[in-house]
């Protein structure tokens, strides 16, 4: 016999169950609930209803779990009223429980603070009508929104009736099946802690490893760089003693030879006897050998003093007209050839220029003197220009030839102590391979910079920098009130 609530009675018992309070339209259902065999009915339609939905067993006993609490707390109230749905029409992402009532007190909070624990729920303050909404989000999947909805509804209004033994059975088996849930669940957190640990022990063991391989590593970069640095002191040391050797030997030769020449010259002189033609020859190759061999040994003293420091500058300003014109012509007396012409910058083009006039005169020297040795036939010119970079005022001297040039695999070794390149010209004028050497450390030493560019068979470029020392080394007044450089 059916109640006019909407619960059905069953014939010779006392027992009811929660049933819809009609055939559900659309996508809502209603449950009534009067008594504690109601909540059972309502555990039971929840469970199911989950399942329709394709919750996971865990979902599904949480779910039944948070209504029947929520349920029990709220028999009594008036118009108690649990009401199931879908948040949407189109795809439904969450399933909506609503507990309503008219009369009664609030929930408890002990009961509200473990139905929270369960699932989602949300009480409504201030509303005339008691209300809470509990939502469980569903999983996502392919099924059709009213597909969804039938199922929801097949779920709610297919039931059996619900007894408490019925209730208390179904607890126990979802007790149950929650219990090797959690066994299963624990041994595979066990499982999962056994390889952890295993892992651990093997990047325990891993870390020991790098660590011994970084310290021997270590222990060897230590090694080595004690030995670099043995060698650097021993390089120092050969280095110091090869300069001091150079100075010593310079100085012990410079006497001896200076002799030889100045008695070549007696011998030669208009005053002395006259030689007979083959003594002249002689003494002349006398001469032109102590000439050469005072040469070298000028030049090796000067290396050696510019190698250890010992070079004072004295930048004072440079007339370069006046250079240029008293170099070219000593170079041509000396270098020069018929086919050979020595091109120089006019009278007018000169900058100016404050640096030391003497190592100067050295470093274009040298250079010019490289380029007439290797070039027979065609010009070496010199340019002097600005540099046009403004902020560190400089000038440029370029050096160019139309000689025999440097290989490729030549160029990096032309500024290397006594390395003289090879070729036909190096056996009619031979040299001592210091020149070019010389020349850029007497550039570095004025704070400039020396490069060379060069082919074979198409001449030779080398382009000097010089700074203006000017501002570096400002002139001072002596005590006499007079200026002198510092």
């Amino acid at each position: 016999m059916m109640t006019p609530n909407g619960l059905e009675r069953t014939p010779g018992s006392r027992e009811r169950r929660a049933r819809p309070a009609s055939v559900p339209t659309g996508r809502v259902t209603r449950f009534r609930l009067f008594s504690a065999q109601d909540v059972f009915s309502l555990r039971r339609s929840a469970q199911q209803a989950a399942a329709a939905l394709a919750l996971d067993r865990q979902d599904q006993v949480r779910l039944a779990t948070a209504l029947s609490e929520l349920g029990r707390d709220r028999l009594g109230c008036h118009d108690l009223e649990v009401t199931f749905g879908l948040d949407g029409a189109d795809r439904p992402t969450a399933l909506v429980v609503t507990f309503s009532w008219s009369g009664g007190p609030p929930p408890a909070p002990d009961t509200l603070d473990l139905v929270g624990k369960l699932v989602q729920v949300d009480q409504e303050a201030g509303a005339p009508l008691g209300r809470v909404v509990i939502t469980q989000p569903l999983p996502a999947d392919d099924t059709k929104p009213d597909e969804r909805q039938n199922r929801l509804a097949e779920a709610l209004h297919g039931g059996t009736g619900t007894t408490e033994a019925d209730h208390l059975r179904a607890q126990t088996r979802d007790l149950i099946a929650t219990l090797e849930e959690t066994r299963a669940q624990r041994e595979e957190l066990r499982r999962l802690n056994e390889e952890l640990e295993e892992t651990n022990r093997g990047v325990l063991a891993l870390y020991s490893e790098l660590t011994q391989e970084l310290e021997t590593t270590n222990s060897g970069v230590l090694a080595l760089h004690s030995e670099l640095e043995d060698k650097r002191h021993q390089l120092q040391e050969a280095s110091e003693a090869k300069t001091r050797f150079w100075t010593n030997i310079s100085h012990e030769l410079r006497t001896p030879v200076n002799s030889v020449v100045a008695l070549s010259r007696l011998l030669l002189a208009p005053s002395s006897p006259p030689l007979v033609g083959e003594q002249r020859e002689q003494v002349e190759l006398i001469a032109s050998s102590g000439h050469s061999l005072l040469s070298l040994v000028n030049d090796l003293l000067d290396v050696a003093k510019a190698e250890a420091g010992h070079l004072a500058i004295h930048p004072e300003p440079v007339d370069l007209r006046l250079l240029v014109t008293h170099l070219s012509r000593l170079l041509l007396s000396s270098h020069g050839r018929e086919g050979v012409t020595l091109a120089t910058p006019g009278l007018e083009r000169y900058p100016t220029l404050v640096t030391d006039e003497t190592l100067l005169v050295r470093i274009l020297r040298n250079v010019l003197s490289n380029a007439l040795k290797f070039t027979e036939q065609g010009e070496v010119r010199l340019t002097v220009t600005a540099d046009p970079e403004p902020a560190a005022p400089a000038v440029l001297l370029t050096v160019t030839d139309t000689g025999v040039g440097i290989p490729p695999e030549e160029l990096d070794r032309v500024f290397e102590a006594f390395y003289q390149v090879r070729g036909p010209l190096q056996s009619k004028r031979p040299g001592t391979g210091l020149g070019l050497p010389y020349a850029r450390t007497l550039t570095e030493l004025l704070g400039g910079s020396l490069t060379l560019t060069s082919q074979a068979g198409a001449g030779t470029r080398v382009r000097i920098r010089l700074p203006d020392l000017g501002h570096m080394y400002p002139k001072e007044p002596d005590a006499g009130g007079t200026s002198r450089d510092r």
